[in-house]
């Protein structure tokens, strides 16, 4: 494979990575979990610190519990499984941006498997009762979630023209 066709393909799955959030009941494979969290744990952080901690869901109870949390996260209840991301909570800001980074990171690694994922937030009171359901410490923030699994059906995407995303030097400027 040459140098441009593989450039082709990555940027491909970058442009193509959508959230999913129906899926069928056909599991994960291991490989593919492996190969997530493979991604994972070389995924970058502030300060390259790592301050996160993820815990696997594949617990239907659990994800079920999970989704009926305060928050954007009903799509766990139908997810093969659920990466939930708890970080230090020593640094609001560095880790929300983290979590961020490393939720997208871990969508691709999904994709490159051909499997379907979102993001999902705890938000108010689903944060304290995810950290529960989980036995996370009290001092952690248990705050996204990422639902994984194999896509129900099949998703296009509108999307804007460049145009209207882009300026050249200065807001507003083609």
């Amino acid at each position: 494979m040459t140098r441009a066709s593989e450039t082709a393909q990555s940027i491909d799955l970058l442009r193509s990575l959508r959230s999913v959030r129906r899926f069928t009941s056909e599991p994960v494979s291991q490989q593919a979990l492996d190969d997530i969290l493979a991604v994972l744990r070389w995924s970058g952080s502030s300060g390259n610190r790592q301050t996160w901690h993820a815990i696997v869901v594949r617990d239907r109870e659990l994800l079920h519990g999970l989704a009926k949390l305060e928050g954007y996260a009903r799509h766990l209840a139908g997810a093969a499984l659920g990466i939930v991301l708890v970080s230090a909570g020593e640094a609001a800001e560095n880790e929300a941006f983290d979590e961020g980074r490393l939720s997208e990171r871990i969508m691709l690694a999904a994709a490159a498997h051909g499997l379907g994922s979102s993001i999902g937030w705890f938000v108010g009171r689903g944060r304290e009762q995810a950290k529960q359901l989980l036995s996370a410490p009290a001092e952690r923030v248990v705050r996204t979630a990422v639902s994984i699994g194999h896509p129900a059906e099949a998703r296009g995407g509108r999307r804007k023209p460049l145009q209207e995303l882009v300026s050249c030097d200065r807001f507003g400027e083609r």
